[in-house]
């Protein structure tokens, strides 16, 4: 990679090498001593939080609250569901020895917690009463990624969320399951400006052990597909072998219904893939670690009062309504530099104050999404700050959702559709159901299923692969 200062890679020409660069030098993250593993620094972690606050809200309204799970998982309890453990297994780490003593039964670095939150919920339920169970862990995960690694996208531990609920009745899990994932899709469309397309997962792609996986996906701009987040229904898959079962109001035993669902700090990369430009971040306001920086403008000593405080006031105005603002002060380095180093990072609105400005009673405005410069006067600060972030807002979603049109195919003939994943794409096409075609997709063009719309109609169009009757349209997609 490039140790010159700025992006050096373009967006169009070098995909992977311009994102690696994002990555680095807007210093949301960095490479471990270990390959495999990045560390998330202080800009980039900020990012996550925002995600983090606006999700715990929701679930919190919602009547779910937050847990804490240990990292280790004996394999004796992780082999309980045996299906589920296969699928997991050439991506775990185990630990084998305390110190210089091996242990007995080895120990998991947990992969997913599914194992061991269900071992603890046969141990806390036994009646109709302690149900729902709702309980969500903020944790990080551990699977094993040593060749194709990717910042954010494609790492040995990462961070994310995990839900695990239990329910008396099925309906009641399915309701769950659907209503996470529209909770994702909120998320996602109106923090993050990136549109989703949500529906369910093929049986060959679904979760481990799940009855049915629903997902939300995402198109990048180099053509790949993204799985922006889960939502599981488990059924009694988990709670026959963990023994989950309670007394219902007929005294009767019966076992649990279950639902798994969750999202990682691969949305930071999507967001870095989607609205990134040539000089580097393009961040939404609503999850910004600053969303509005003032860099004052002088050249002399009897300027710099004047100057600075003016920006300070602007900055009380805006801290008011509680945006996230900072004064570059920096002294060591120019506007321009300034300038420069904020776009790479960023950061959506940038206000120039100087003598000049403040003596014709108006600031300068720069928006990041466009890089457009207009004048605002400072009597108009509040209203005018704050409606050009939201119009922000907007304009990257809608840009978003313009990639996303411009992705997506309707495809009927495979010849067609090779040529078409060539390219890159969210392909609409007709399929039987049959995994043999699902497979033989896999293995010609490198593209899956992504995702079965919850809105996909069957057509009079015949299956792409083998010719017979179609029972949905698919979306298929390379994805990372």
């Amino acid at each position: 990679m490039s140790k010159e200062i700025g992006i050096t890679s373009k967006k169009n020409e070098d995909f992977s090498e311009w994102y690696t660069q994002v990555v680095l030098k807007a210093h949301l993250a960095d490479y471990a001593p270990v390959k495999g593993l990045i560390v998330l620094r202080p800009y980039g972690y900020s990012i996550w939080e925002s995600l983090k606050l606006s999700l715990d809200q929701k679930l919190k309204a919602t009547g779910h609250e937050n847990g804490f799970l240990p990292v280790l998982i004996p394999e004796s309890l992780l082999s309980k569901e045996s299906d589920h453990f296969a699928g997991f297994t050439p991506e775990v780490f185990w630990v084998t020895h305390s110190g210089e003593t091996e242990i007995g039964d080895r120990l998991a670095l947990r992969p997913t917690s599914e194992a061991l939150a269900y071992s603890m919920y046969s141990k806390w339920i036994k009646s109709w009463r302690d149900l729902p169970v709702k309980i969500n862990f903020w944790n990080t995960a551990l699977r094993a990624e040593i060749k194709a690694t990717k910042p954010f996208l494609r790492t040995s531990e990462f961070l994310w969320q995990e839900g695990h609920t239990v329910h008396t009745t099925r309906e009641e899990a399915e309701k769950e399951v659907i209503e996470i994932l529209e909770m994702y899709k909120k998320t996602v469309e109106e923090e993050l400006a990136i549109p989703v397309i949500t529906g369910r997962k093929s049986d060959k792609e679904k979760f481990v052990g799940a009855v049915y996986t629903t997902t939300m996906e995402s198109i990048m701009p180099d053509g790949k597909a993204l799985q922006m987040g889960t939502s599981h229904f488990l059924g009694q898959n988990f709670s026959k072998p963990f023994d989950v079962k309670f007394l219902d109001k007929q005294n009767v035993e019966t076992f649990a219904w279950q639902t798994s669902w969750g999202v990682s700090w691969r949305l930071i990369g999507a967001l870095i893939m989607i609205h990134g430009d040539d000089k580097g971040l393009v961040l939404p306001p609503r999850v910004a670690p600053i969303q509005t920086v003032i860099v004052p403008i002088y050249y002399s000593p009897s300027d710099m009062k004047l100057v600075l405080d003016k920006a300070t006031e602007i900055k009380e105005i805006l801290a008011k309504h509680n945006l996230r603002v900072h004064i570059d002060s920096r002294d060591e380095v120019t506007p321009g530099y300034k300038f420069h180093d904020w776009e790479m990072k960023g950061v959506p609105l940038r206000i120039e104050i100087g003598p000049k400005d403040i003596a014709k009673g108006k600031m300068v405005l720069v928006r990041r999404d466009s890089l457009k410069k207009s004048d605002l006067p400072f009597v108009d600060t509040e209203n005018g700050i704050i409606n050009m972030l939201n119009d922000i807002q907007q304009t990257l979603f809608e840009n978003a959702k313009s990639l996303l049109r411009e992705k997506t195919k309707h495809v009927t003939d495979f010849e067609i559709f090779k040529t078409e994943m060539e390219k890159g794409a969210f392909l609409h096409s007709p399929w039987c159901g049959k995994q043999e075609c699902e497979e033989t997709i896999k293995e010609t063009t490198g593209a899956d299923i992504r995702v079965i719309p919850f809105d996909a109609k069957n057509s009079d169009s015949k299956c792409i692969i083998c010719n017979n009757a179609s029972t949905t349209t698919a979306i298929f997609a390379r994805s990372y």
